[in-house]
């Protein structure tokens, strides 16, 4: 049987590079390599577009869907990178532990949006916990989440590891103030929400590594519940799913939760912390990993057919 032909199309970029260090050395597919010179040539684009049974964009939104519109030949699969068809709704959410059935969906798709990294954080915690009913959907959530530079793309990384920059880049900086950031939509709509949260992004001086954090008042859910108890919700949902686990405060690291904790793996993990009044509930991940790279190469490996963590780093 043919190996699957995979092409990259942005493979420059910070998350094309981390997909292409994760396929480069595999045996089982045919990684299609453009020219450099003509890597913004449409036609030789186009070419390649066609003549792969999966692609990546990782483009811009605007390039994303112009690339998509390139694609005429029927067999080829397509996962996204960009935010451009993440609530699109002829498109698969490229979550596959969101919830039941979200695996099978996207083994059959022919289009998946790979999922933001802030969104994979909030999805991660609350996702399972307004499917199960604990938390309402009309629920007030409040998100914050702390990230490496490196999501910011290259001029970013080189503003941060400029040896002249400015000192200030050494604290934690809240941005996207104006309370817009652009996974909201599908922070909304994929955790089945009827608001958006309030959400507040940090930029850390780390390269990589992600602390997506929300608080919940015990007392305004469906039902009082302890921490505990949604320690235990959470642990139940994701059992059996290879790239999450689940640690309750009593057995996690005390006391601290680090942003680069998870830095290097394409695993994600949930602490559950907090008391009967309040409950903490935190993802840890790398930004580049299970938050962009990492679950593109997941999808891939579900869409054609691989044992699911292939390729990853686990």
């Amino acid at each position: 049987m043919a190996k699957p032909k995979v092409y990259i199309d942005g493979k420059e970029g910070t998350t094309g590079l981390q997909i292409y260090d994760r396929l480069a050395t595999r045996e089982d597919i045919e990684l299609l390599l453009i020219d450099e010179d003509k890597r913004k040539d449409t036609a030789e684009r186009k070419k390649f577009l066609n003549e792969a049974n999966l692609v990546f964009l990782c483009l811009p939104d605007a390039a994303a869907v112009e690339a998509v519109s390139l694609i005429e030949n029927e067999n080829t699969r397509v996962i996204d990178c960009s935010t451009a068809h993440r609530t699109h709704p002829d498109w698969v959410y490229g979550f596959a532990e969101l919830k039941h059935g979200q695996k099978e969906a996207i083994q059959a798709a022919k289009r998946v949006a790979n999922p933001g990294c802030h969104a994979t954080g909030f999805l991660a915690c609350v996702a399972p916990l307004v499917q199960n009913g604990i938390i309402p959907s009309d629920y007030p959530l409040t998100c914050w989440s702390l990230t490496g530079y490196s999501g910011g793309g290259k001029k970013m990384i080189a503003e941060y590891e400029d040896p002249g920059r400015d000192p200030l880049l050494a604290g934690p900086a809240p941005y996207s103030l104006g309370m817009k950031h652009k996974h909201l939509p599908e922070m909304q709509k994929l955790a089945g929400l009827e608001h958006p949260p309030a959400f507040l992004p940090v930029l850390g001086d780390v390269y990589k590594g992600m602390c997506t954090t929300v608080l919940l008042h015990n007392s305004l859910l469906s039902r009082e519940v302890a921490t505990e108890e949604i320690y235990e919700e959470l642990a139940l949902d994701y059992r059996g799913k290879p790239l999450v686990e689940v640690d309750f405060s009593e057995t996690a690291a005390p006391g601290r939760l680090y942003t680069s904790q998870m830095a290097g793996s394409d695993r994600l993990r949930i602490t559950v912390a907090g008391s009967w009044e309040h409950t903490l509930i935190t993802a840890q991940f790398d930004n580049l990993g299970k938050g962009a790279s990492g679950a593109a190469v997941q999808n891939m490996n579900l869409m054609l057919g691989f044992e699911e963590t292939k390729g990853l780093n686990l």
